[in-house]
């Protein structure tokens, strides 16, 4: 935990003793009463908390903020929906490495079961959003949402936006020879762990996606998500 995480309405009261984040503060942070440590609101600014005062069932805190973040990072992930464990280590990586938008779709293979899991009906979802940017010392979590068909989530899409699939099988060109626009709003689709369908490349074909593959070998889908943003981001910043 880099960065201790708070929700507005959380700093106007004290944080109770058994919460992750007093924990952290008291025994790996070793924070006595008065001094400070790095605190961020979700979607909002960096500062200093100052831990003010150490009670029994609950710490006393202050807060001190700096300017609004940057902008999130032009990239929106289509992914067709995983098994929970999976999920939930997108979540974190994808939060990490910087993503305005993350769409679990439901696919023609995927297992729609999935979409009944405590991860998404109870919102735990929400808890590895905060835990992939406190790791990554920003404040910024993408915009979830889970159980819309492909089709849907396709026509929702803004319109100005580059467009790129993954497929194993059928992409003819590497996604690290993709030349992108260093502003451009990237839309990379992942399908689920069993594929795309013929049917599912026919929708991404129709809304203008592009196939491309990340090598011969095949990887976790999991894996191909930190491997395909590194990749993005690698050719914003190429010249």
């Amino acid at each position: 935990m880099n960065l201790v995480l708070f929700s507005p309405d959380e700093t106007a009261r004290p944080l109770p003793r058994s919460d992750s984040r007093a924990v952290h503060v008291l025994t790996v942070l070793k924070r006595q009463c008065g001094e400070a440590f790095d605190a961020g609101l979700i979607n909002g600014p960096v500062g200093r908390g100052t831990l003010l005062a150490i009670g029994a069932e609950a710490l006393t805190l202050s807060f001190a903020w700096g300017g609004p973040p940057p902008p999130p990072e032009p990239v929106t992930l289509i992914i067709g929906l995983p098994r929970p464990q999976t999920a939930r280590d997108i979540l974190r990586d994808a939060t990490t490495l910087g993503v305005a938008a993350i769409h679990f779709v439901l696919t023609e293979k995927g297992e729609r079961n999935y979409a009944r899991s405590s991860l998404w009906t109870t919102r735990e979802w929400e808890r590895h959003l905060v835990a992939g940017a406190a790791q990554a010392f920003a404040t910024r979590i993408p915009e979830i949402t889970h159980g819309n068909t492909l089709m849907e989530t396709l026509e929702a899409l803004p319109s100005a936006t580059q467009r790129l699939a993954l497929d194993h099988y059928e992409a003819a060109a590497s996604l690290g020879a993709v030349r992108l626009s260093p502003n451009a709003h990237v839309v990379l689709a992942l399908g689920p762990e069993r594929g795309w369908t013929a049917g599912d490349r026919a929708s991404l074909h129709a809304h203008a996606f592009a196939l491309v593959h990340l090598g011969p070998r095949v990887l976790r889908c999991e894996t191909a998500v930190v491997a395909a943003l590194t990749l993005v981001r690698a050719a914003r910043d190429r010249p």
